[in-house]
């Protein structure tokens, strides 16, 4: 995986002047996120976490938007501390909620973020937790596109790697488009990301 593309749509509604603290305060976040404002963005999702500590979306974002972040660099110190920095807000919530689907795809992604930093380092080490997870995830949400999605990702690089047929995979990848066409996020801050990623996938798989 050498690059993540994340969407996010917000709703604006006749409701927007009425939205409370965490309402206008998720909405900034992701402003600021979409912005490439990833350092600004962590920090408000982090201090929205501070105040929401029920509520596991504001930290998976905080682990989100630094692992997205550390795909795109290849700076040791500067993934080091994004990679620390998700893996620990994401403690926080995994141990809360062990068989949250959307949980365990993230931290997926950080062992995949180390896989992509170091290949021979990290591949033997990694590799087969993420296997694991995905594997986890897929009992639990089976029709989760991320995880559909991203289970087909990750095996997609290791074919590519090994030179094994890519074509089941490919198959995966276009199930998980269907399931992002009927799935439907709990609320707008939910996570409704992957779809642009998985059609370039399957692109490029044709």
């Amino acid at each position: 995986m050498t690059k993540i593309i994340v969407t996010i749509v917000l709703f604006v509604t006749a409701q927007l002047f009425s939205q409370g603290q965490y309402e206008q305060g998720m909405g900034k976040a992701f402003a600021l996120w979409g912005e490439g404002k990833n350092t600004e963005a962590s920090s408000m999702f982090e201090r929205i976490a501070s105040a929401e500590k029920d509520n596991w979306l504001p930290n998976y974002y905080v682990a989100l938007v630094n692992t997205t972040t550390a795909f795109t660099t290849k700076d040791k110190d500067q993934i080091n501390a994004l990679l620390t920095k998700a893996q620990t807000t994401l403690d926080v919530e995994i141990t809360k909620q062990p068989n949250n689907a959307e949980l365990i795809v993230m931290q997926a992604m950080i062992h995949t973020a180390w896989i992509a930093f170091d290949p021979m380092t990290n591949g033997m080490k990694l590799s087969g937790k993420v296997m694991e997870l995905y594997g986890k995830a897929e009992a639990i949400a089976p029709t989760n596109p991320r995880v559909v999605f991203g289970k087909a990702e990750f095996e997609m690089g290791s074919a590519k790697f090994f030179g094994t047929d890519t074509q089941p995979i490919c198959a995966q990848i276009a199930k998980s488009i269907e399931l992002f066409a009927t799935f439907k996020p709990e609320s707008a801050f939910h996570p409704n990301w992957g779809l642009e990623r998985a059609k370039e996938a399957l692109t490029a798989c044709k």
